[in-house]
């Protein structure tokens, strides 16, 4: 069958708008990918992000959770052990890949030229996200093997793998607080700013020292911190916690995420 030409010299039939559906999904697909791939490379090439987010992780599981560890430790130490360095190395990627980089790109004008090209906003965060979300995939798969090969952990095939999704998806709030620094604060100050919640949102999370070893009026503040509430629900999964408080874990992260990501996108979209 001949196809129907309109009086304007084009094909009907491709005007349609599912005619032209496939190829845009994919056009998008391929911007996606391509950006994702560029801010990868970026950075891996990057030592000031590279290096703390894989090795440190690495290296102060390796000293403490295997060198230093006391070898009459309960098989539940090194699990906790193990679930602590994971929501770890978790932190670091969403903090530091998106805050700093955003309010690196923010400060030359890169988000400017972003809006001035015909690709949706939306996928250079996406691309950013997901960078983020494969890092600490890429961390916690590391963590985990040294964990089974010499740590002596042992885990459930569903448990290693309930770890890992945890470690994809625990990012998430860690991107939406990285996403607020970077909309507000400039470039040269936002690496100690990242550190500064960084750091001390880990130590007085547990993650370093048990809480039981903090003054009480520090370990009573503990559930303040999202790093708290995601370690909690690692411990559920490697079976050294209680597994009751988990929908009030994922509440307060969930919280936490769209409390952040909102007040990140209003400050982006006021007018510089």
């Amino acid at each position: 069958m001949r196809a129907v030409t309109s009086p304007l010299g084009f094909d009907r039939a491709s005007a349609h708008p599912a005619a032209s559906a496939a190829p845009q999904r994919v056009a998008l697909a391929r911007i996606f990918l391509l950006e994702s791939y560029s801010e990868f490379l970026r950075l891996l090439r990057a030592p000031a992000f590279a290096v703390p987010t894989l090795a440190f992780p690495l290296m102060f599981y390796v000293l403490f959770g295997v060198l230093l560890g006391s070898p009459h430790a309960s098989a539940e130490s090194a699990r906790r052990a193990l679930a602590s360095f994971v929501v770890l190395g978790t932190m670091a990627p969403g903090l530091f890949a998106l805050g700093i980089a955003l309010a690196i790109d923010r400060e030359r004008g890169l988000l400017d030229l972003k809006r001035a090209l015909p690709m949706p906003r939306g996928l250079y965060l996406a691309a950013k996200l997901s960078m983020s979300m494969l890092f600490a995939a890429i961390v916690s798969i590391l963590l985990m093997t040294i964990a089974a090969a010499a740590a002596g952990v042992v885990l459930a095939l569903a448990q290693w793998c309930l770890l890992f999704v945890l470690a994809v998806l625990g990012v998430l709030p860690f991107c939406a607080i990285g996403l607020l620094i970077g909309a507000l604060a400039k470039a040269s100050a936002a690496p100690a700013i990242a550190n500064l919640i960084y750091l001390p949102m880990s130590f007085l999370s547990g993650l370093w020292v048990p809480l039981q070893f903090l003054p009480h009026a520090l370990a009573a503040l503990a559930p303040l911190w999202p790093s708290w509430h995601l370690v909690q629900l690692a411990f559920a999964i490697v079976g050294a916690g209680d597994t009751a408080g988990a929908p009030g874990h994922l509440l307060v992260l969930g919280g936490v995420a769209v409390a952040c990501a909102a007040a990140a996108r209003r400050a982006l979209s006021r007018p510089r």
